[in-house]
């Protein structure tokens, strides 16, 4: 997903798992997420390393990390000075909490002691643990696509930091994103997370994706185009605000 947002494609991952004690079965399933999510971006999982750490390291602990290269063309590389006021953004739908915001998570539900399995009425149906472990949903194919039709301007990789941090980066200085909050499709898991830790709004957008694994800028003549393509290919993508010209970052109202 890093790498889509400079209007690259990803070819090849490595992974690098740091253990307490290597259990060759926990490794396997491991790394074989790791390849799935190598599947679904369409690059190879080329090799990597996992390092046992005895007394370092819990014997059930393990740190997983990963490092990705892709190739663009310098001439099609996204390049944010294109944005202008008017311009559309559009959101593209998370799978949940993705992988940030964690420390957050593990404070406010007391995460060491609490039940993760019986199912929520707040979620669905769904149990805490299920709801909180939704893989982060890969974006790379169908933002590939959307390069081939549309003339993308900027993309943001909602990740830690939330709206606050990470819609800016795709933004020339003096222009700001104006988020209409009533349409967003905010997922029941953060609803549970601010209400369970009583946490403010501008925390909640400042935090967590809220929804939003990433968010696409292109004309306003190209939203409609962008919004089919981006449908046609699996994604769940609705129109969130447009660009206007402010020193604010992202305004949400």
């Amino acid at each position: 997903n890093d790498i889509i947002c400079c209007g690259a494609k990803p070819l090849f991952f490595l992974d690098y798992i740091a253990c307490g004690k290597n259990y060759p079965e926990k490794i396997a399933a491991i790394v074989s997420g790791v390849a799935e999510g190598c599947v679904q971006a369409g690059c190879a999982l080329i090799g990597g390393e996992t390092a046992e750490h005895p007394g370092l390291m819990a014997i059930d602990d393990y740190d997983l990390a990963g490092y990705c290269t892709g190739i663009a063309n310098r001439k099609k590389m996204l390049d944010k000075s294109t944005v202008q006021e008017g311009d559309a953004i559009i959101a593209l739908a998370s799978s949940g909490v993705h992988s940030n915001g964690f420390s957050l998570v593990r404070k406010v539900f007391d995460i060491e002691n609490r039940d993760l399995n019986t199912p929520l009425e707040e979620l669905d149906g769904a149990s805490l643990g299920e709801a909180l472990l939704k893989p982060t949903k890969i974006y790379v194919k169908s933002m590939l696509a959307l390069f081939e039709k549309v003339k993308v301007k900027a993309v943001s990789h909602i990740t830690g930091g939330g709206f606050y941090e990470n819609i800016p980066r795709a933004l020339p200085d003096g222009y700001s994103a104006k988020i209409e909050k009533a349409s967003l499709r905010i997922p029941p898991i953060f609803r549970l997370i601010q209400k369970a830790g009583d946490i403010p709004e501008r925390d909640m957008f400042n935090t967590f994706n809220m929804g939003v694994g990433m968010s696409v800028t292109v004309a306003d003549k190209d939203k409609e185009t962008a919004l089919a393509v981006l449908k046609e290919h699996g994604e769940d993508a609705y129109l969130i605000g447009t660009v206007i010209k402010s020193g604010k970052g992202v305004i949400i109202e």
